[in-house]
């Protein structure tokens, strides 16, 4: 099980994530061997689709079934699998039809008619998905095809495809060999800026169907995934322009609550609604409050007006709560913690020549005109602002303590290090960055004197498209013997990301470590990427990963033995609380 988490690790988990990070580039979806393709009504106007009151009652539930059934076909029907559709057509050929139906009788018709000229399902499934090796988590939610008030017609077509036989491959989705998270293959990216209506109710349908089918954690989104659907059909086809249509599929991706989810190169569009100015000013959220905590570049720390521990209060005469009323549904994150990690790089952004910004400073409110200055002459990167010029390895406390920080030290440094490390009474790990190298064994080796378990994963399933199971534990440590022996101290905090909180699980299992800190940001595990019409290049978080005992990580992120966060005072002063706790827990007799 070892060598199954280091491929994992090393060939997706931290290459995929620091691709996210300077922004990364997908392979252009390509239809192999020559799919049917039939031609749409091409005199279709989808331009009536919408009228100036809004969508009619029945056109919405016509175009809601639309989406959840050419989804589910895309996934369960063997010949989509086996490529022989072009699936973006198909949807293009059938949607004038179904819009056209003057009732749902008339719908059902249309799209059983449609299923028929899918060709024979030549095979009955003889699997069920408690057949597959793996504790089941969740299963597919397939109850629709029964209780959606479809003809009976329509529903024993749909039953029959469910329980076809289907193979290992699939055209549009693939899954890494030894990990589990989904590739989505051959699908088409539509460059265009800004989609016609029908491609962008296919980006709708595209994701949700995703999100439905390979999402890991579609049971911890707060609301019903049905209900999104629903609200967002009128949002696609309202969006009257490339900035609208981008910001809609911005809020529906943050929908899935998920720190990995977001729109990754995000063009002019989404950067003019953020703005593409920014003040030279760092902030942090700390008690709450958005906080002046360091600065992109220290020669525009001056001439800004702004110091360090300034609160911030308004920024062009809005309150921080009236902007995070508004701006928060295009924040995608797991919990609210990583919400208000990622919004405090936004707040002092704009596309004027300089931002009003209010501030409290010694209990006193003041008003400053603030200087702002384009991305290219800062460097503005929550990750590479958490590592801040840190040393990677320190002995503190008259060499009594080893330091260690992970978004710089890489797992070949123990080596160096490690007669310095032994002979200290105390270790700290500090994670309040995105490690510098997939070094979770390397370094585990050293910490524990055993193997011990730490994770469990859960993956999807091709045969059975929805239903993920969980792996067997996956363990940390050799049985050689040698461990650390002093005590160990891992600091976490909202920056803790992925391959950071995996770190946090492993490190955590030996005998005399303590977490301290606050709340990560809870998304853990393979990243897996897509694209939608219009370029749209986004993530999820391909794999469930679980504490040993099935204990979530998701949106729950680690939990710190002692709960601990900054202070304004503790930020004015220029300390690291943090660190100073775990320098008084190692010196505790």
């Amino acid at each position: 099980m070892k060598n199954r988490t280091l491929i994992l690790g090393k060939s997706i988990w931290l290459c995929m994530f620091c691709l996210l990070l300077v922004g990364c580039s997908f392979f252009e979806g390509a239809v192999k061997d020559a799919p049917k393709e039939r031609d749409p009504e091409t005199d279709f106007d989808y331009r009536t689709i919408e009228q100036p009151d809004g969508i009619s009652k029945d056109l919405a539930e016509n175009l809601y079934y639309l989406g959840k059934v050419w989804g589910y076909l895309k996934y369960y029907h063997p010949n989509v699998a086996e490529g022989e559709f072009n699936w973006d057509q198909e949807l293009f050929y059938i949607m004038p039809e179904v819009l056209s139906a003057t009732s749902s009788a008339e719908r059902d018709d249309v799209l059983v008619e449609w299923i028929d000229s899918l060709g024979e399902i030549k095979g009955k499934s003889s699997k069920s998905p408690e057949d597959e090796a793996g504790e089941v988590k969740m299963e597919p939610d397939l109850d629709w095809l029964n209780s959606s008030g479809f003809s009976e017609e329509l529903e024993e077509v749909l039953q029959t495809v469910k329980n076809s036989e289907r193979g290992d491959s699939h055209h549009y989705v693939s899954l890494v060999e030894d990990v589990g998270n989904p590739v989505f293959e051959n699908e088409k990216e539509y460059r265009q800026p800004y989609p016609e209506t029908e491609y962008r109710l296919l980006s709708l349908y595209r994701y949700w169907n995703i999100i439905e089918y390979y999402f890991p954690y579609k049971y911890l989104i707060d609301e019903n995934w049905d209900d999104v659907m629903k609200e967002f059909i009128p949002k696609f086809l309202r969006a009257e322009n490339e900035q609208e249509y981008r910001m809609t599929a911005l809020e529906l991706i943050a929908r899935i609550d998920d720190t990995h989810a977001n729109i990754w190169k995000t063009g002019s569009a989404i950067e003019e609604y953020w703005g593409t100015k920014f003040a030279p000013a760092i902030l942090t959220f700390v008690e709450g409050k958005p906080v002046v905590t360091g600065y992109y570049q220290e020669e525009h720390a001056k001439s800004s007006g702004l110091e360090i521990g300034d609160v911030i209060t308004k920024v062009d005469g809005k309150t921080i709560e009236e902007i995070l009323e508004v701006q928060l549904k295009y924040v995608p994150a797991s919990n609210y913690e990583t919400q208000l990690r990622d919004m405090a790089l936004k707040l002092l952004r704009t596309n004027e020549e300089s931002l009003t910004v209010e501030i409290e400073r010694d209990g006193e409110l003041e008003s400053l005109e603030v200087e702002v200055f384009t991305k290219n002459k800062l460097a503005v990167d929550k990750f590479s602002l958490a590592r801040n010029g840190t040393e990677p390895f320190q002995l503190l406390e008259s060499n009594s303590i080893a330091y260690l920080y992970m978004g710089g030290f890489f797992s070949s440094y123990l080596k160096d290090y490690q007669s310095d490390i032994d002979k200290s009474k105390g270790l700290i790990i500090d994670l309040r960055s995105y490690p510098a190298d997939f070094g979770v064994f390397e370094i585990g080796e050293y910490l524990l004197p055993n193997s011990r378990d730490f994770a469990k994963f859960t993956f999807g399933s091709l045969e059975h498209p929805g239903m993920f199971k969980m792996t067997d534990p996956i363990q940390v440590g050799e049985d050689n013997g040698q461990q650390y022996n002093g005590k160990i101290v891992i600091l976490i905090n909202e920056v803790t990301q992925s391959m950071a909180e995996y770190y946090a699980m492993a490190f955590r299992t030996a005998e005399n470590a303590i977490v301290i800190g606050s709340t990560t940001a809870a998304a853990d595990g393979n990243i897996s990427f897509l694209t939608l019409p219009g370029g749209i290049e986004t993530s999820i978080t391909g794999i469930g990963v679980y504490y040993p005992d099935g204990t979530e990580t998701q949106r729950v992120g680690i939990s710190p033995d002692i709960y601990m966060t900054p202070t304004i005072e503790g930020i004015k002063e220029g300390r690291d609380e943090l660190l100073e706790k775990a320098i008084e827990i190692i010196n505790e007799e």
